[in-house]
């Protein structure tokens, strides 16, 4: 049974990431940016001159790691975990290569009972190892499907979510639609930018797991709704992207078209979901996005 003391009270402890333009380049890669080499959009955040970051590469950066799989005195069962929410607050650009520091710590975990799992809210914050800026707040939200019923013991937080809600999508037809094509080894590439989970890339883990071949990262297909925003809403520039956040809602194969639509809210406030065009299904949804004038 999950410890929920010793788990709310987990701090990472500064982690500190180096990266280079190559990383970057590389996370881009990842997501299918440079699908096409002769569009020179594309080719901004695939190649050193004039070289551009996606804000959600915040994500990847200084993470702690699998500490949930390690700390087994915390008693999270792993292997029934599910990534269900990811978000990240963009408070100064990210610089294309540096070096940054990443702190992360459990703000939330609601106890749903037993045989219903809890909730785990982890907040992340990227600083400048030099200057000491705050550079973005990456927040996610995890399912922890095998640990639920600890409430009697040592207690849980209040189920009130700790992040704001995230709301749904209009039920009016979308003022943008993008289609986004996904690689067939996009898995493969993506996985080289830090999450080596084995369901990503081993035919044999992924079946053991119920899927009938490796699925891409849902940090992938998340990441890739930010593009899809940028080109529509920010002129192509990355840097106007200040927050996305939505739910993952159902697993992605890679080689899948996955089609992103999108309306406008408030000034600079976007709604968004993301479907797979193959199998006409929801894979993130609830997204909302903040792109700068």
């Amino acid at each position: 049974m999950i410890d929920f003391d010793q788990t709310k009270a987990w701090r990472s402890g500064p982690v500190r990431h180096t990266y280079t333009t190559r990383d970057t380049m590389l996370y881009a890669l990842g997501l299918g940016l440079g699908s096409d080499p002769m569009d020179a959009q594309q080719l901004r955040y695939v190649y050193e001159k004039d070289l551009v970051v996606l804000p959600t590469m915040a994500a990847v950066l200084a993470s702690p790691g699998a500490w949930m799989r390690e700390r087994t005195e915390l008693g999270i069962d792993f292997l029934k975990l599910v990534h269900g929410e990811q978000g990240v607050t963009i408070h100064q650009p990210l610089p294309t290569a540096g070096t940054v520091i990443g702190e992360s710590r459990v703000t939330r975990i609601v106890d749903k009972g037993e045989g219903k799992g809890a909730v785990m809210h982890v907040e992340k914050t990227l600083t400048h190892a030099d200057s000491g800026a705050l550079l973005a707040t990456a927040e996610q939200v995890l399912f922890l499907r095998g640990d639920g019923g600890f409430s009697g013991g040592s207690g849980g937080d209040a189920p009130a979510p700790a992040l704001p809600a995230v709301p749904a999508v209009p039920d009016t037809a979308p003022d943008a639609v993008l289609e986004v094509p996904t690689r067939p080894e996009a898995a493969l590439i993506y996985r080289l930018s830090g999450d080596t989970n084995p369901l990503h890339a081993d035919p044999a883990v992924a079946a053991k797991a119920g899927f009938p071949r490796p699925i891409l990262h849902g940090l992938a297909t998340w990441g890739n709704a930010a593009r899809a925003l940028v080109q529509l809403f920010a002129d192509h520039e990355p840097a106007r992207l200040r927050s996305i956040r939505a739910r993952l809602t159902s697993p992605v194969y890679p080689g899948e078209t996955l089609v992103v639509e999108a309306w406008r809210l408030a000034e600079g406030e976007l709604a968004f979901r993301v479907r797979v065009k193959e199998r006409d299904v929801v894979v993130l949804n609830n997204g909302r996005a903040k792109i700068a004038a």
